[in-house]
């Protein structure tokens, strides 16, 4: 098959032969994989089901899972097919509770997902977990369709196993808005900071995020997954879930955004991917980080809404 022809500035995630032999060697694969393989910090490549049976119960202090969603998708030579909700429900009963098991007595996991599949997702946390909240993110992309409505909003379902026990540092996640209306106080910024950049406002983050970037040619975080999620997006959610140190857990990790952002943030991590080739990118990814520990939108301890970082402001981290 061809290679894609790229522009001269896109940036988008590719390997080399050379890459590729050299990334397959950090693989932990069904073949090489036993009870006494020790997964922190590694791609596990290969199916969900064969390999979670080497995960140990109680292994992870957050688990971020993205789904394939009940739609009919692509996944790079392997095809998910839509079906009816009632399929899709027995679906995920078949690895959703092993995944639960995973997880520490004071865990908390986050289940991705859209409008057509959100509701098979709280039936099945539902089951197992306390759930406490849905996040909806603003997906910016796409053209849309004649005949509906554009797709722009999809969920992050947040549960926890004990819901009086887990970890949420909401001051490691708070939100630098600008100012549109600056109200003032005998003179002063109320709940503001005026500076020559502008002024802006430290926030709480609500349920709604609207600064999310789909990953796209441009950025350096890009692959060719079909279904890639930002590491802006899951950034939020293992700084507020968990600690420095903490183990984290993908079972669908796909080309690697949990253990990129992870690695970046201090965390352990583990994933599981069946695509070898998407493990090779995560693979590629996490060699990146060593030398490039950024998070596009992360500066300084604070998330920055969309195009709205000064460029004098120090540099992301």
């Amino acid at each position: 098959m061809e290679p894609k022809q790229r522009a001269k500035n896109n940036r988008t995630i590719t390997l080399t032969e050379n890459e590729a032999e050299s990334f397959r060697k950090n693989l932990v694969t069904e073949q090489s994989i036993t009870q006494s393989t020790d997964i922190v910090n590694k791609t596990l490549n290969g199916d969900l089901l064969r390999m979670i049976e080497y995960v140990p119960d109680g292994f992870a202090d957050l688990i971020i899972i993205d789904p394939p969603y009940n739609l009919s998708k692509n996944f790079n030579g392997m095809k998910f097919s839509s079906r009816t909700t009632e399929r899709y429900d027995e679906y995920l009963a078949q690895w959703f509770p092993l995944v639960c098991k995973k997880l520490k007595a004071d865990g908390t996991l986050y289940m991705c997902g859209d409008w057509k599949c959100t509701a098979s997702l709280q039936r099945a946390i539902e089951k197992e977990l306390t759930i406490l909240n849905r996040i909806t993110w603003q997906r910016e992309k796409g053209r849309g369709s004649k005949s509906n409505w554009k797709n722009g909003m999809e969920d992050i379902w947040f549960a926890v196993k004990n819901p009086d026990d887990y970890c949420f540092n909401i001051d490691a996640v708070m939100v630098k808005r600008k100012v549109i209306a600056p109200y003032r106080v005998d003179g002063k910024p109320k709940d503001w900071d005026e500076s020559e950049d502008g002024n802006f406002r430290l926030t709480h983050p609500s349920n709604f995020w609207d600064d999310i970037s789909i990953p796209f040619w441009s950025m350096p975080e890009n692959t060719d997954h079909p279904t890639q999620k930002s590491e802006k997006l899951y950034a939020k959610l293992i700084l507020a879930s968990s600690d420095e140190g903490d183990i984290v857990f993908d079972p669908f990790l796909g080309s690697g955004t949990t253990s990129v952002v992870a690695k970046k943030l201090k965390r352990r991590y583990c994933g599981i991917e069946i695509n070898e080739e998407y493990c090779l990118w995560a693979e590629k990814r996490l060699a990146m980080a060593e030398t490039d520990p950024t998070i596009q939108g992360y500066s300084d301890g604070v998330f920055w809404e969309r195009n709205t970082k000064p460029k004098t402001f120090p540099k992301e981290i």
